[in-house]
């Protein structure tokens, strides 16, 4: 079964850097780009950034561009989401999945990042 656990999150102040992790299981990780994803409170989810099976990050989110990068650990089978520049539009429930059309109906709990002074 697709499984995604999300952690990292937390209070951090306008202008700080989180790094978010997701551990994934259930699918041929090394095989698969990875998407994360994230969801403010009266929004809906927005995909924020993917990474390819290679590592080159592809797409992301015009406002965080320059600010977010997406990293994987194929040994881990985890990848991460590095912030820096923080800004309070961040504040959001992040989550993670597979990339694109191989995205899976199972979401994990997501980390809630919360970014105020």
């Amino acid at each position: 079964q697709v499984q995604f656990v999300e952690s990292g999150g937390g209070l951090v102040q306008p202008g700080g850097s989180l790094r978010l992790s997701c551990a994934a299981s259930g699918f041929p990780f090394s095989n698969s780009g990875m998407s994360w994803y994230r969801q403010a409170p009266g929004k809906e989810r927005e995909l924020v950034a993917t990474i390819t099976t290679r590592g080159d990050m592809t797409t992301r989110a015009d406002s965080v561009k320059g600010r977010f990068t997406v990293s994987r650990d194929n040994a881990k089978n985890t990848v991460y989401l590095q912030m820096d520049g923080l800004k309070p539009e961040d504040t959001a429930v992040y989550y993670c999945n597979r990339a694109g059309i191989f995205l899976s109906a199972n979401w994990g709990q997501g980390t809630q990042v919360t970014v105020s002074s």
